[in-house]
């Protein structure tokens, strides 16, 4: 059974870090590329960042280019968002997905608010 269980999020002031974590099972995890992905208050899912599974090339989106890591560990089966110089507009439900394979988590709450 594929499980997506995120962690990490919180409540942080403008200007501060959280750094998300995803923990997987039920799949080859080192076979796949994970994402994040956020959906905030009313909106629709926007995409954050990718990690490939092989040579572990990364992408991000515009908005948190600079700001956001994405990492993986194939040994632990985990990937991770380090979030620096967050943003209210960075509030959302972060999401840890395989999107091609339709696998995703419970979500993780970020909040950005002073």
């Amino acid at each position: 059974q594929v499980q997506l269980v995120e962690s990490g999020g919180g409540l942080v002031q403008p200007g501060g870090s959280l750094r998300l974590s995803c923990s997987a099972s039920g799949f080859y995890f080192s076979s796949y590329t994970m994402s994040w992905v956020r959906q905030a208050p009313g909106k629709g899912l926007e995409w954050v960042s990718d990690i490939y599974s092989v040579g572990g090339s990364t992408y991000y989106a515009d908005s948190v280019k600079g700001r956001f890591t994405i990492s993986r560990d194939n040994a632990k089966n985990t990937v991770h968002l380090q979030m620096n110089s967050l943003k209210p507009e960075d509030t959302a439900t972060y999401y840890c997905a395989s999107v091609v394979s339709d696998y995703w988590g419970q979500g993780t709450q970020v909040t950005v608010s002073s």
